[in-house]
């Protein structure tokens, strides 16, 4: 059974990519950055489809392995945000966005950590 923690994980990291388009994240993404602005939105926004899809089939299916795999991203996502923090072309500046990555990142802590006690 799927834990509350891993829950609001999950929607805390589906609303960081709601941000993430406000922000322009595509800019600061290698392979991403060097596309016209319109044209990369457009590919972030279909990449995220698949993406989507593959998280949500995968917690349908409550498969541990996924769950703490998952768990972890949430957490290494947060480190990759700092280490970009200085990007000239990131706009993850506010206190809402960052909220939102660092509360993905606490949920995914705690649930790595009671997953495997």
């Amino acid at each position: 059974m799927l834990s509350n923690y891993f829950l609001w994980g999950t929607c805390f990291i589906l609303m960081h990519e709601l941000d993430a388009i406000r922000c322009k994240e595509w800019t600061i993404f290698p392979g991403l950055s060097f596309l016209p602005d319109r044209a990369g939105m457009t590919v972030f926004i279909l990449l995220h489809l698949p993406l989507f899809y593959w998280v949500l089939f995968e917690i349908q299916t409550g498969d541990e392995v996924f769950r703490w795999r998952f768990d972890l991203f949430l957490i290494i996502h947060l480190i990759l945000h700092l280490l970009f923090l200085l990007h000239p072309k990131n706009q993850f500046k506010d206190y809402l966005s960052w909220i939102i990555i660092i509360a993905a990142a606490v949920f995914g802590a705690i649930d790595f950590v009671n997953l495997n006690q």
